[in-house]
Order: structure tokens, then sequence, then C-alpha cells
């Protein structure tokens, strides 16, 4: 079966939120989401389910032409991986969507990243904990430590990631995508392997 393409987006969308997990983190950019497609047009994460409301959180499928996006910088990474590990990371996007009024944002484990704390919960996320889990659970991913202590940056580690796109998200568009392609991206202290 032939290899598929998943895209990881890692932003910094600059509300009030993400600029207090900034002062913690010292990183530049504070959100993960994955997609299935270039175009970022299947993209999903855990994050506001309300625009002006951070605290009302859950499963989530973006838009990176909304609100939240409109000023957003961020980067985009692309992974290749076979096509079962591809069926499956969207089986289980799908499994959680048709169930996404169960799950809730993981406020709490969110917090325990900062204390180094482990905190497992079931159907609670944050962002990057979402991302692993779904890199890991469809074996496409291995972690050398708990996903309830991963982080955006993190996820930047996966070695086999290649860097498509850098810039405001209100200028990722198939143009600008195609201008900006690097063929390998080293990270020297990599801890994760595809």
């Amino acid at each position: 079966m032939s290899n598929k393409d998943v895209y990881i987006l890692l932003t910094d969308t600059g509300t009030l939120f993400t600029k207090t997990i900034k002062l913690y983190t010292r990183k530049q950019y504070n959100h993960a989401s994955i997609a299935f497609d270039e175009d970022l047009t299947k993209l999903y994460s855990f994050g506001r389910k309300k625009p002006r409301n951070p605290f009302v959180g859950g499963f989530v499928r973006e838009d990176i032409k909304s609100e939240l996006f409109r000023h957003a910088t961020g980067v985009v990474y692309r992974l290749t991986v076979n096509g079962p590990v591809f069926y499956k990371m969207q089986q289980i996007i799908e499994k959680m969507n048709t169930q996404k009024e169960s799950y809730r944002y993981n406020f709490l484990g969110l917090f325990a990243v900062m204390l180094n704390i482990q905190i497992e919960r079931d159907n609670a996320f944050f962002c990057s904990e979402f991302v692993a889990s779904v890199l890991k659970q469809s074996g496409g991913v291995n972690f050398d430590f708990p996903l309830s202590l991963i982080t955006p940056h993190d996820l930047q580690k996966i070695d086999k990631l290649e860097l498509v796109y850098q810039g405001t998200m209100s200028g990722y568009k198939s143009e600008s995508k195609k201008q900006y392609r690097i063929t390998s991206f080293d990270f020297p202290e990599a801890i994760i392997t595809a």
C-alpha cells in the first residue's frame, strides 16, 4: 500500500490563553493540530469550542481561515506514513468525532505538565497530548516519555518531519507551500522516532 502524508501544524494564535502558556514554555508555538490533507481542511485538535471562550474546550475540527487563526503564525510539517497507519489515524479521529461530546479539554493535565507531573485522564486531552496520542495509537510514532507530558515543542523533535511552511497562517496557500520546501530537517536532540 502506498505512503500517505499527515500534516502537523504548530501555531502561536496570540490569544491571552496562549500568551499565558508561552510565559511558562518560552517556546514560539504552543498549539498543535493534525491534518490529513495539504490544504489543512481536515484539521483536528483539542481546543476551544467557542472562539471567545478558552475555558469551553474539547475535540474540535479547526479552520485556518477562522478568527482564531487569522493573526496566527505557525509551522506546518509533513510526516509520511504507510497506508495502514494513515487509515488507522483517520479511524481514531473519526471515532472521536462521532463521540465528541464525551471528550473534554484536559486543563488539569496542561497545568500538570508545568509541574512535570504525569496525569492521564479518560476522554480528556490538551492539544499536543491529543496529536501525540493519535500518532502513537496508530503505530506511526513511538515516544520515549508519557504522552501526558508532550508539548508542541516535543512534537517538533519527531525525526521524520519535513518542514513545508513557516509564517502567518493567513499566508498559507498552495502557491506559498510550493515555494517553501525543505527537503531535510535535522533535530540533533531528537528523542522521538517515527
